[in-house]
């Protein structure tokens, strides 16, 4: 009979100790997730963030999964630069000067920025060389953001991706 309690009270301070470890887990993990908020709030707040796009998704099309990380918007309240694919349709572009893609360097105006419960929504628009680029950023906690870009020449498109601080050789 007191084998069996000692075996039941073994079992139970075994189980206590179990439980104590998934309570420390489920703390690191609200503390992970508060420090990514934090790092997102602080790139928001400097207006100073490099977005990567994995995904793009034409108006009117399927999304297209893009292989390679090469195509980024690296936005800076002095000078953004803009390197993205482009899929759609083009309505005033000069003949033979169409290079396949949005890009344009320029600086950005009426820069909004719209706290929500789990996302920013940060606006601006950026006069290019030939265009106006409309930018509409959802930037969610977890650093993953959409990108919506509406231009006076070409169809809207939206891309998915990456919000990242900028490397120290990018400024």
């Amino acid at each position: 009979m007191k084998t069996k309690l000692s075996i039941l009270l073994v079992l139970c301070l075994l189980n206590l100790s179990v439980f104590a470890q998934q309570k420390t887990k489920k703390e690191l993990k609200a503390e992970k997730e508060l420090q990514r908020q934090k790092e997102i709030e602080a790139l928001i707040d400097s207006k100073d963030f490099v977005f990567e796009a994995q995904k793009v998704t034409p108006q009117g099309g399927r999304f297209i999964i893009l292989d390679y990380n090469t195509y980024f918007l690296k936005f800076n309240t002095e000078k953004t630069t803009c390197d993205l694919p482009f899929f759609g349709r083009g309505f005033n572009v000069p003949y033979g000067g169409g290079d396949g893609g949005i890009k344009f360097e320029g600086t950005p105006e009426n820069i909004r920025v719209e706290k929500k419960k789990n996302s920013y929504i940060f606006r601006a628009t950026v006069k290019g060389k030939n265009d106006v680029y409309d930018l509409l950023f959802s930037i969610f906690n977890n650093k993953t953001a959409s990108l919506s870009i509406n231009s006076n020449n070409r169809a809207s498109i939206s891309y998915d991706g990456l919000i990242t601080a900028p490397k120290k050789t990018d400024k």
